[in-house]
């Protein structure tokens, strides 16, 4: 008997050994996958991306609100010009506001922008500074005249104030190539 004891306990190393092996690649798979999700979720580069989306999400949907207005709710129209800018941008806003208000009214025009594409050129994180170009098509529509589309391009700067991108200056972007020479 005790020779049959012995060759079942010589079958069982093998078992033993094999789950003993794969128990430690198991561990060792679990060990390597959690470091590498530590690091990917402490990278640097992962915090950097999440600032380029926003300021882009920002720069455009800021670039939409000065593309819109309503005669029929003029002061809010106006009050989101405002609260999308910053710096001289928002000072000349602030400062030429009446004397605009009274132009829209005069004209009752309802102007609506939508976004056809963006694209974040320039990023400096640590200053806080982004610059944005962004297409869109503009929608003019006057009383009783036919609505007019118009695409435009934008060159836009945003600084970050309080922790959110805002437009500090905007201008159009040249059109068309210039010659090389």
């Amino acid at each position: 008997m005790e020779r049959g004891t012995r060759a079942a306990g010589l079958r069982a190393l093998p078992v033993t050994a094999f789950a003993l092996a794969l128990a430690l690649i198991a561990g060792g798979f679990a060990g390597w996958a959690g470091w590498d999700w530590y690091d990917a979720a402490h990278d640097d580069t992962v915090a950097y991306a999440e600032q380029r989306d926003d300021a882009l999400a920002a720069g455009e949907q800021a670039v939409q609100n000065l593309n819109t207005l309503d005669h029929r709710s003029l002061d809010r129209g106006l009050d989101l010009w405002e609260s999308s800018t910053t710096g001289d941008l928002h000072d000349q806003l602030v400062a030429g506001r009446k004397e605009f208000a009274d132009q829209v009214k005069t004209a009752r025009t309802v102007t609506t922008a939508k976004v056809l594409s963006g694209a974040l050129t320039e990023l400096d994180d640590r200053a806080g500074r982004a610059r944005v170009l962004v297409a869109l098509r503009v929608t003019v529509k006057a009383p009783g005249d036919q609505s007019t589309d118009k695409d435009s391009r934008m060159l836009g700067e945003l600084t970050r104030t309080g922790g959110h991108w805002k437009l500090s200056a905007l201008g159009q972007a040249p059109v068309g190539g210039t010659s090389a020479g």
